[in-house]
């Protein structure tokens, strides 16, 4: 339900242009890390999140449906995500042992290391593209705002 006009105040011309950068970076961003590398590391960054996770998490594995929230994917795409590096040898699906309906993605030990190889260029783009045009900023700040964010949406 929306709040009634009267309480709708509009954007002033500093966050109108806020809004807009944001939107701007919002879609620039993933395209601009994703043809870095592909370029540079030859893994998408659609491939690489997945991947991230999954060696982040215990034992290196995650119910499927955990691994689609982490990477802000629909069930759907993610398994389409997971079976392409599937077959590629990077992750294998096995049943959850806590819920035989449900699915895991787990780590394969090639995985890891195409991740550890295709790290890299996920990090010199990441530099080049968001840190270095940060300089000098609170970086702990913006990380604290940008959390706030998520969590309202």
């Amino acid at each position: 339900m929306s709040p009634p006009e009267q309480t709708l105040r509009p954007l002033d011309a500093a966050e109108e242009a806020l809004m807009r950068a944001l939107g701007d970076v919002m879609m620039a961003l993933p395209r601009a890390v994703d043809a870095d590398m592909i370029r540079d590391g030859g893994l998408r960054l659609s491939e690489y999140t997945p991947l991230m996770f999954l060696s982040e998490a215990p034992d290196s594995r995650m119910r499927m449906s955990e691994l689609a929230q982490a990477c802000n994917l629909t069930l759907s795409g993610m398994t389409r995500v997971v079976i392409r590096l599937e077959k590629q040898g990077f992750v294998q699906r096995v049943r959850c042992d806590e819920d035989l309906r449900g699915w895991n993605a787990v780590l394969t030990e090639d995985g890891l290391a195409r991740l550890r190889e295709a790290w890299p260029a996920h990090l010199a783009s990441v530099r080049r593209r968001v840190l270095d045009n940060l300089a000098g900023q609170d970086l702990a700040q913006l990380a604290t705002a940008l959390r706030h964010i998520a969590k309202a949406c």
